[in-house]
């Protein structure tokens, strides 16, 4: 009989080589979609060679596989299960009396910790690369994007002074934010803490410097004063490079660690958090979601083959997971809204489907 340890590293190498496998697929899957349709996309432009377009495919797909990594760990450990099922190794374990517990849990044990390694690294690395992929895809496509912003509003204050800043024009390249035609609205809070306007400034361009903004070619308006012309001027502000970006970038490009900054700066500027807050939950929540997933691709695989139906068991637990993940997109969309608590939202489809996988391996297992 095959040793307690021996068994177990078997199995979950086979459930690791059936994870890479699905990973390898569905990872060309998505580069090969998105080189389609970033080549239409730059079709106006002849000047753009293919290695260009490749290198922007490879900067938009990590942040697409992180999307998808739940299915690849449902869709590997189905494969995975049903190669040892049609092998008849399962046949052979359960004869020797190897309860399915035994491998299934350190293969969950092991999808749990891949999802801690994700959330930890893999999501920083992928929203940075996303960030560069708008910078690269705006520089290469200017004047060409069609769903290109247009005009940028940011927000920035502290417990004494908010100011709000809008812009017609922002550049986009790595590693500064510049805008162009701003015109920025101060207001000072009064003993009750309701905010006052005070001044407004006009200016050509402004670029944002580690603790203050540079205005060029200003002009300041204070409450019933005269404007005051001035070549340049520097104001204040709380924002740093990245957080700036995050005002105008989707909760789901920010990196995992910028994530507390971000809902800080929000919240303190006078908006809501809660888009990022519900992400910061989710990116919590996604170990449980992966070893929910290894669990359920058993759950769904372990039946005889000799006895008929894997497939159809296979194909049922493939459903199941696309309903896990409109059920947590779902729940997201009735958070954002307010409907129900973001903690409920975030952690309520990877513990549903946890239980799910948990209760029918049950019943199969112990009857």
């Amino acid at each position: 009989m095959i040793g307690a340890g021996k068994l177990e590293r078997y199995v979950m190498g086979r459930t690791l080589a059936g994870v890479g496998a699905a990973l390898a697929v569905i990872s060309a899957v998505i580069i090969l979609v998105s080189f389609v349709n970033l080549s239409r996309e730059v079709a106006v432009r002849a000047d753009v060679g293919v290695a260009q377009l490749f290198g922007l495919t490879l900067l938009q797909t990590p942040s697409v596989v992180l999307l998808l990594l739940p299915f690849v760990f449902l869709f590997g450990g189905i494969a995975a299960y049903v190669g040892l099922n049609r092998r008849s190794e399962l046949v052979a374990m359960r004869a020797a009396g190897v309860s399915a517990w035994r491998f299934i849990l350190p293969s969950a044990a092991v999808a749990f910790l891949i999802g801690v390694a994700v959330v930890l690294v893999f999501n920083p690395l992928a929203a940075s690369f996303s960030a560069r992929y708008e910078s690269n895809r705006a520089n290469l496509m200017e004047n060409y994007l069609t769903d290109a912003p247009k005009e940028v509003w940011l927000r920035q204050g502290d417990d004494r002074t908010q100011m709000v800043i809008h812009a017609k024009q922002r550049d986009t390249e790595q590693g500064r934010v510049r805008l162009r035609s701003v015109s920025v609205f101060v207001y000072q809070k009064d003993r009750a803490g309701r905010p006052e306007f005070k001044r407004r400034l006009e200016a050509a361009e402004a670029q944002l410097f580690p603790g203050y903004w540079k205005l060029w070619d200003v002009r300041e308006a204070s409450a019933g004063e005269s404007s005051v012309r001035s070549d340049s001027l520097s104001i204040r502000s709380t924002l740093d490079v990245e957080s700036a970006m995050e005002r105008y970038a989707a909760p789901e490009s920010v990196a995992f660690w910028r994530l507390p900054d971000a809902i800080r700066l929000t919240e303190q500027a006078g908006f809501s958090g809660n888009g990022y807050r519900l992400r910061f939950q989710q990116l919590l929540a996604t170990p449980v979601l992966f070893a929910a997933m290894s669990i359920l691709a058993a759950a769904f695989s372990l039946r005889l083959a000799r006895l008929g139906g894997l497939a159809g068991l296979a194909g049922a637990g493939v459903g199941l997971g696309f309903i896990v993940f409109f059920f947590n997109e779902f729940a997201g969309a009735l958070a954002g809204a307010d409907i129900i608590p973001l903690f409920a939202a975030a952690w309520a489809p990877p513990v549903v489907a946890l239980l799910s996988g948990l209760a029918l391996l049950c019943y199969t297992e112990d009857g």
